[in-house]
């Protein structure tokens, strides 16, 4: 099916009225304009009725962005564009009429940015063609750059696949073009899209639908997540010959160019990293990264020489624990789990000693809970004596169940055949 009139549904009141709620609830940091969310909001009215004036006349023009950098984990920055918050709802109202039109004729195993679709389905999948019909080899391959890359004719060209609103590919030809704003300095973007922009992810989704769609005519099974490909294959030959052919569809046909460094060919049974996930033939596991990174995230929230006390620093540790389990549950964690908990405990067990400060508390807190055995002089400063079976008696775990610290150990973990059914 086609669209050939939708520039009045997304220039709609009622419409923007919408998106200004989506991005309202994004918040966001202000752009070129300085303008906040909560400024943009406190003249709603107005500024829904110019944006539906200029939309409608054909007299809007987008701002630039304006260009900041985050922090990698690698120690490399992103960059990363900001539009103002009047381009945001427009670029909201254009997803609202957009997302129905594509994405329920995206490629099945294509995953990101997409509602109800997540990181630990696409994990899912990807066990699943690896454990289940054997496509025991990889190809994990790693697009360099790819947002600022993407070619605006062939964006154009694919969304005119299904829309041909001339008023609507006009918008968005002039979002592509609005430029950058870096430091002060503007700069023409003849190429690619800024990660940042609330239209974006779908303009890349319908631009590597290409090649999902071409790869699937071709027989070849992939799972993709944005940038983020895997294509799997029976034999390593046959990873070779796949690679090839998404090589020839990226950077011929897309002008797309994959990190060559990165790309590899490689195997479950050496285990393929997916999303802080290794798949393995039998089980999946949290990647040992995650887990050191996740460590030092809980020594940050549970400092020794601090004033905060137990109590808060629960209250600071549950989101961060919830959060994590969250997501990292689909792995079989089980074990990894229980020597987290222990280890987490063990943490907030020297802080309580440390806020006894003298090993008469200790001896009074076994009283409590009716220890009648020898009593013995602990230092409260030494960290080996937060695992003496006296400390572990006095604060035992039923006591940071009832200080409503979050134990990991009640999820259920492993659960990746639960997700499969989702997908099926």
């Amino acid at each position: 099916m086609k669209y050939y009139s939708l520039i009045d549904k997304v220039y709609r009141i009622e419409n923007l009225k919408k998106a200004y709620g989506a991005v309202k609830a994004n918040n966001g940091a202000p752009g070129v304009d300085g303008q906040t969310v909560r400024a943009f909001g406190e003249n709603l009215d107005d500024e829904i009725a110019k944006l539906h004036l200029e939309l409608k006349t054909g007299t809007y023009k987008p701002s630039p962005v304006l260009r900041v950098e985050i922090p990698k984990p690698d120690g490399k920055k992103r960059p990363l564009g900001i539009p103002t918050v009047r381009d945001r709802v427009v670029q909201q109202a254009l997803l609202n009429v957009f997302q129905p039109i594509y994405d329920p004729d995206f490629h099945p195993s294509s995953y990101g940015y997409r509602p109800g679709r997540s990181c630990q389905q696409a994990v899912a999948k990807a066990e699943r063609f690896m454990n289940r019909y054997g496509l025991t080899h990889v190809v994990d391959m790693d697009l360099s750059k790819c947002f600022d890359r993407l070619d605006h004719d062939l964006i154009l060209q694919e969304v005119n696949r299904k829309v041909s609103d001339g008023s609507v590919l006009q918008l968005i030809r002039l979002f592509l073009e609005a430029g950058v704003m870096a430091d002060g300095v503007f700069e023409e973007s003849g190429v690619g899209r800024p990660q940042g922009g609330v239209i974006s992810p779908l303009l890349t989704n319908i631009y590597l639908d290409y090649f999902d769609r071409a790869m699937k005519e071709k027989g070849i099974r992939i799972v993709r997540y944005a940038d983020d490909i895997l294509i799997f294959a029976r034999t390593p030959r046959q990873a070779e010959r796949y690679m090839k052919t998404a090589y020839e569809i990226l950077e011929g046909e897309l002008k797309l160019v994959v990190n060559k460094e990165k790309t590899h060919i490689t195997s479950v049974y050496e285990g393929v990293a997916y999303f802080g996930f290794i798949i393995y033939p039998k089980h999946v596991s949290i990647h040992p990264k995650k887990i050191k990174a996740f460590k030092e995230t809980i020594r940050q929230l549970t400092p020794r020489n601090h004033g905060m006390n137990v109590e808060e620093m629960v209250r600071r540790l549950n989101p961060i624990l919830r959060g994590r389990i969250n997501y990292f549950r689909i792995a079989n964690c089980k074990r990894v789990i229980r020597e987290l908990m222990g280890w987490i405990r063990r943490r907030l067990r020297m802080k309580k000693m440390l806020e006894w400060k003298s090993w008469k508390a200790v001896h009074k807190a076994l009283r409590r809970r009716g220890y009648k055995g020898e009593f013995e002089k602990i230092s409260m400063r030494r960290w080996r004596n937060s695992a003496s079976p006296l400390i572990s008696m006095a604060l035992p775990n039923t006591w940071f169940d009832e200080s409503g610290l979050i134990n990991l150990e009640r999820y259920e973990v492993g659960i990746l055949i639960v997700i499969m059914k989702a997908n099926d």
